[in-house]
């Protein structure tokens, strides 16, 4: 895996770019996030784009061949909730991040808040689990983004597996990463990380861990996206291009390549592979590209406010392997393991898909089974 060399200077990546026709991602947060309007570049972008040919387009009309039943209702947040994860430690455990100000790690089974972080100052856009270890990121509104401890023992799994209620005392150690850490059971708050990612300024829409969990990338309305080492939080590198707010970054599960989502209609393949960078940019949504997703199959997922989706080969992404158009403007997707997309609408639709583009299901407002 190639190391980058953390004695050097940060880096200002901004490398001779390889213009494809590709569909990004939209990230759309109404309340506590501002819009923005379209600039001259957009428009100008808008009519000359580069066509081409779209592989398969797939109606979202068609029946659905599943089934979707509410099995759970995590509630405790106090306002709107921007996004969820899973661990990927097959731990028993998901963690949100919520407009107010927290991110919460819940037992799955038990459905009860195992810890809440609050070291936020502004609302947290992003959470994800660190692939090996009990650590958590986040990006917030604040311009930053933290790394914070999220070790939860089996005993706390079966201490809110009951209905007793954890008594909000708090416990803390001293953490090899210089920082304080959640202790015993109990311990319901944390409000101090580990790591505090600075050097953004603005709004800080989302955050990964790259394959290995060394280096975090972030995504910010600076038009900037940041490459940190996770150990020291120094940054690394810093990748410019982009012309307008980004909406999404996201990594590769097992490669280090890194794709960004921007207002400005593209989304953007990095690749840290080798010594110098290097960054694709891939065109063909006409608005807002919202997110965008690795899947474990080498795919490419860009969801759009032009509400269409599109599935990519990474090996060849001159035109997509499905087009999914839709009736309303997509927000920030998901891709499971199993390779479904779930697809969050402004009209508080969720459809489920299969990488081909075919409707598989939607998921119920409600605890009523729905197809």
């Amino acid at each position: 895996m190639l190391m980058l060399d953390m004695g050097k200077p940060v880096q200002k990546v901004k490398c001779n770019t390889a213009i494809l026709a590709s569909d990004p991602l939209i990230l759309k947060i109404d309340s506590l996030l501002k819009a923005g309007g379209v600039s001259n570049f957009q428009k100008a972008k808008a009519a000359n784009k580069l066509r081409v040919q779209t592989s398969k387009i797939v109606s979202s009309f068609k029946p659905a061949s599943i089934t979707c039943l509410t099995m759970k209702v995590y509630s405790g947040h106090k306002d709107g909730v921007w996004d969820v994860a899973v661990s990927r430690r097959d731990q028993p455990v998901i963690a949100s991040a919520s407009a107010d100000q927290t991110a919460n790690v819940w037992g799955i089974e038990s459905g009860k808040c195992l810890l809440q972080y609050a070291g936020h100052s502004g609302s947290v856009n992003s959470v994800k689990f660190h692939p090996c270890q009990d650590l958590i990121v986040t990006a917030s509104g604040d311009h930053t983004a933290h790394i914070w401890q999220a070790a939860i023992t089996p005993d706390q799994l079966r201490v809110h597996s009951s209905e007793d209620e954890v008594d909000g005392s708090e416990h803390e150690d001293e953490d090899d990463w210089g920082g304080r850490v959640a202790g015993s059971i109990g311990s319901s708050t944390l409000r101090t990380p580990l790591k505090e990612l600075t050097g953004h300024s603005n709004v800080v829409i989302a955050a990964d861990w790259l394959p290995g969990g060394e280096h975090v990338i972030t995504a910010s309305w600076d038009r900037t996206a940041n490459l940190y080492d996770a150990i020291t939080g120094e940054t690394v590198s810093q990748l410019i291009g982009h012309d307008q707010e980004l909406t999404h970054c996201c990594s590769h599960p097992t490669q280090r390549l890194v794709v960004t989502a921007s207002k400005d209609t593209t989304f953007r393949l990095w690749d840290f592979r080798e010594t110098i960078h290097s960054v694709s940019v891939f065109q063909g949504h006409s608005e807002s590209v919202t997110s965008v997703c690795f899947t474990r199959e080498d795919k490419v997922v860009s969801g759009s406010d032009d509400r269409t989706v599109k599935v990519w080969d990474v090996k060849n992404m001159r035109s997509p392997l499905a087009t999914i158009r839709l009736d309303s403007a997509v927000n920030r997707l998901a891709v499971s393991s199993a390779n479904l997309i779930a697809i969050p609408h402004d009209n508080r639709q969720v459809r489920l898909y299969d990488l081909a583009g075919q409707r598989l299901g939607r998921l119920p407002r409600s605890g009523r089974q729905i197809r």
